[in-house]
């Protein structure tokens, strides 16, 4: 018995050492670092999502279990959606979230736990967006008997048998033969209260990443996906079909763009910038009322994966990226802080050029144990306090935050 006692408490202490570290201030940055969640396979929301709740007191979080909810001031996190959904955006308005389960669109309270039933998904469907008075979803689905490539999906909660938000390994390749198969693709919208659908938009592009504006209810931003040195990428578009405007236009053989966002206002489109690819790295931005824009220079190794902003557009944050990126940086494995410095401008004053400035960057985490095919997807907290990532660093994925102040 007593032996028996003596395995059970070296497995409890064994099991206790290999739980990633509660908090603990990064030795090279100097800030501090927070593990949010218990749960492991646990994940915050893809960069763009929106992944707050309207009264900006809770994070949405994903796990094998469901969609939690974290009260940021507590750090108390709360199971509301259970079972495997995919997740598409916390409601700007309602204190809702809203996912795809079972072929349909649902929403689910934060409050009281009620859910219901939107509509059903055409025949290889998906719903990426939820407009800003959440009146709207938007989506797209294949047209025909085209084969699916299964590349419109909205994120899956993270399952047991590995994590589905890794990338894969053959990315590259079904990139290329998904861009070059054409097939038909239809972008529609769905009414939140009735549950009707309309067809917005038809092309033989590939049709991807749709983002409502997070102020204006009737403007929808998406792209035509695929490898980026070969399609216009980004686009606008009205909810009634109309105003289908090209965001950017190539100057330069292999210019690429995208991993597009809004500002918190709806004003500006900010994409990543590459002149051409993997030589020159610019954060750029683009006024949606006066088509006037800024681009942000970035060194090499400060390029990341993914940028985002702050509310009131002050800061922006980026989540680096390893030498097998495409900035093959030597040295870009950390979790950024850009502070945005526009150039003097000693010369002709055009509102049609390009207003340049650059990002200082200051280091906030070491990411050197983070595998990359897992995306760090950074965001900032609503208070703009904290910088929210997802990490494998420790074995399994768990959402940290690193505080934007730093700790000494």
């Amino acid at each position: 018995m007593i032996a028996r006692l003596a395995l059970v408490s070296s497995l409890g202490w064994a099991a206790l050492a290999a739980e990633p570290p509660r908090e603990w201030v990064d030795a090279d940055t100097g800030h501090r670092v927070v593990r949010l969640t218990d749960e492991p396979g646990s994940a915050s929301l893809y960069f763009n999502q929106n992944g707050y709740s309207a009264d900006g007191r809770f994070l949405i979080y994903t796990s094998p279990q469901g969609i939690h909810t974290l009260e940021l001031a507590t750090r108390k996190a709360r199971l509301v959606v259970e079972g495997r959904v995919r997740m598409i955006d916390a409601g700007r308005k309602h204190a809702r979230v809203y996912y795809i389960r079972d072929g349909a669109a649902w929403w689910s309270s934060l409050e009281t736990g009620e859910a219901r039933k939107i509509a059903a998904l055409p025949p290889r469907g998906s719903i990426s967006t939820v407009n800003a008075d959440e009146t709207l979803l938007a989506g797209t689905y294949i047209e025909g008997e085209g084969r699916d490539y299964g590349a419109n999906r909205a994120p899956a909660t993270p399952g047991s048998q590995g994590h589905p938000l890794d990338q894969p390994r053959n990315k590259g390749q079904m990139m290329e033969e998904r861009w070059a198969s054409r097939l038909p693709m239809a972008m529609y919208t769905v009414n939140v209260e009735t549950g009707a659908t309309r067809v917005v938009h038809r092309a033989n592009d590939w049709l991807n990443h749709l983002l409502f504006s997070p102020t204006d209810p009737g403007l929808l931003m998406f792209c035509h996906e695929g490898p980026w040195h070969k399609v216009d990428r980004l686009w606008t578009i009205r909810t009634d079909g109309s105003g289908l405007q090209k965001i950017h236009t190539r100057t330069m053989a292999m210019e690429i763009w995208g991993h597009e966002f809004w500002s918190a206002d709806g004003k500006t489109i900010y994409y990543d910038l590459q002149t051409p690819r993997g030589e020159d790295f610019w954060l750029a931005a683009y006024e949606v009322d006066t088509g006037r824009r800024r681009w942000y220079h970035l060194q090499r190794d400060e390029w990341s994966i993914h940028f985002n902003v702050t509310r009131d557009g002050k800061w922006f944050t980026g989540d680096g990226g390893d030498a097998g990126q495409v900035a093959r940086a030597k040295d870009g494995q950390w979790i950024y802080l850009f502070r945005p410095e526009l150039l003097p401008n000693r010369g002709v004053d055009d509102p049609a050029f390009v207003q340049p400035g650059v990002l200082r960057a200051e280091k906030l985490v070491n990411m050197a144990r983070h595998q990359y095919r897992l995306e760090p997807n950074v965001s900032f907290t609503p208070d703009q306090k904290w910088v929210v990532f997802r990490s494998n660093m420790f074995g399994e994925t768990y959402v940290f935050a690193v505080e934007v102040e730093k700790s000494r």
